[in-house]
């Protein structure tokens, strides 16, 4: 049996696996050519002190016992092409990890993705930035891989209670991404790598059986006797299967309209709506790592803040160190600001949503739209942040003191949002509610991280899809929906899910929810 080792090293040390091996040695009092491989099992960076300590679990193999045999995460499935078919609508990370599920299970996933290929999808991200131009089928939020591939890729959860995190990093690291998410304590893979690995789960899903039917936005659901049993799309195409499961993301608004008018029940939930700040990472560093010059072997540092503002939560929402911002618009007359960093994470900036959660009872003004209200009131803002920012891509921005001053900027810092960036008084434009709870946490961020209120920060507005406003209600142990069997409403745009990991966890509770059912039926 190996020896288990909690390890503290400076950075430098923490690079370099001979030094696991000599302070393994010197905690073991034995000679360090005795050690035949130190594997590390966990890593996090401890920076409470003064100076920033990085903690390594290791497993520690001496002379005579033999390592693990390096493991490959690769599973084989099944030939699955004249199996039952179950409709996916939706290919992020709900949807992939759903597909895999079935294949595993001998069922034939049936992916309907009302966007692109990740790989041909990126031109039209990028005329989003250079020419203002927004597909609403296929932009950052909609096609292949959903949000999460051109918006970071950060792999942590909290959301471990309903499904293993490992077999999810796993599944990853059998498609490409790095084994060093197995071990990081906050793991990420990149918005430069995600690509890859999505095209590389979608040849899986390929090879085994499953299809993938790209560029065709669902427009109705079939459904006989209370039963879903497929879906038709925007082209005149039917789909039918034993199950749907609905993994559409949560700015899929047309879904949502779809279902009410189909008398598929939904519901209003809270969520959260805000600003995106951007500091010089540097800034971020020197609070963080208690050094204004940083250590060269220590990473981009973030940072993660909460406070309870007078009944309503105020958090930070999806931190990039060493990132940009992104227009995340899915319509024309819309700015939508979000997040992400490239694997290196080495942009000079470090931004990070800091929004406010909107209970039903703040939208009082939009009780009449029923389900809708918390939707249409996510409409008004990112057209109030159009106009704001005077049309195109531009985003209205502020400097951060001056929004907790209440006082307009009369210039903007430097930013790494590429459309550009306009002048705005924010502390007017947000709604009130919005606005001074705002106002209240920065000062208290500012507390607990001493230079974080700085007009050397810009906020961008508006940081709207944080979550969606609407949820598609279902059955807690049948995860069906609670009108209408065999539909499986699944992931972020149901409202069981914040983010790629717990998306996929989502995704294959769902998948495992159809083939329970179906074992009873045969």
């Amino acid at each position: 049996m190996p020896e288990h080792l909690d390890l503290k090293l400076s950075p430098k040390d923490a690079s370099d696996p001979h030094q696991w091996k000599a302070n393994s040695a010197r905690i073991l009092h034995i000679p360090v050519g005795k050690i035949r491989e130190v594997i590390p099992v966990k890593r996090s960076l401890d920076a409470r002190g003064q100076k920033t300590r990085v903690r390594l679990s290791v497993d520690v193999y001496v002379s005579g016992e033999m390592p693990p045999a390096k493991l490959t995460y690769r599973e084989e499935y099944p030939d699955v092409r004249f199996r039952p078919p179950v409709i996916i609508v939706g290919a992020g990370p709900a949807g992939l990890f759903a597909a895999l599920r079935l294949l595993g299970s001998g069922l034939r996933p049936v992916i309907i993705e009302r966007g692109k290929d990740v790989e041909a999808r990126k031109f039209d991200i990028a005329q989003i930035s250079t020419a203002s131009i927004v597909n609403p089928d296929s932009n950052y939020c909609f096609g292949e891989g959903g949000a999460g591939t051109f918006s970071d890729g950060k792999l942590y959860t909290r959301s471990t209670k309903h499904g293993n995190v490992t077999d999810i990093l796993r599944t990853l690291v059998a498609h490409g991404a790095s084994e060093e998410i197995l071990i990081d304590a906050h793991p990420h893979i990149g918005t430069d790598k995600l690509p890859r690995i999505i095209s590389s789960m979608r040849d899986t899903i390929i090879d085994a059986g499953g299809e993938f039917h790209f560029n065709k936005r669902i427009t109705g659901l079939l459904i006989s006797n209370r039963k879903a049993r497929g879906v038709t799309d925007n082209q005149g195409n039917c789909y039918e299967g034993i199950a749907v499961i609905l993994a559409t993301g949560h700015s899929a608004r047309d879904i949502y309209e779809m279902l009410h008018n189909s008398n598929i029940l939904i519901e209003a939930k809270p969520f959260a709506l805000g600003v995106r700040v951007e500091h010089p990472q540097a800034i971020i560093d020197g609070i963080q790592y208690h050094n204004p010059k940083k250590d060269p072997y220590l990473p981009a540092s973030s940072y993660s803040l909460v406070k309870q503002v007078e009944g309503r939560g105020v958090f930070s929402f999806c931190m990039c160190p060493g990132g940009i911002i992104i227009p995340s618009a899915t319509m024309a007359g819309q700015i939508v600001v979000n997040g992400m960093s490239n694997s290196r994470r080495n942009s000079p900036y470090a931004n990070s949503g800091i929004v406010a959660t909107v209970e039903l009872e703040d939208l009082s003004k939009y009780h009449q739209y029923g389900p809708f209200a918390g939707m249409r009131f996510q409409e008004d803002m990112e057209q109030m942040s159009f106009a704001a920012g005077n049309g195109g891509q531009t985003a209205p921005a502020q400097r951060l003191a001056d929004f907790v001053k209440g006082i307009p900027s009369s210039s903007l810092a430097p930013t790494s949002y590429h459309p550009g960036i306009r002048s705005a008084p924010l502390h007017k434009l947000l709604p009130e509610f919005i606005s001074y709870r705002l106002k209240l946490a920065f000062n208290m961020f500012n507390d607990q991280m001493k230079g974080f209120v700085t007009n050397e920060a810009n906020i961008l507005a508006v940081e709207s899809r944080t979550s969606s406003p609407i949820r598609i209600p279902r059955e807690e142990d049948t995860l069906e929906h609670v009108q209408t069997a065999n539909l499986y409403p699944c992931g972020e745009g149901a409202g069981y899910s914040g983010g790629i990991i717990s998306s996929a966890i989502d995704g294959v509770r769902c998948a495992a929810a159809i083939t329970r059912k179906q074992k009873l039926h045969l």
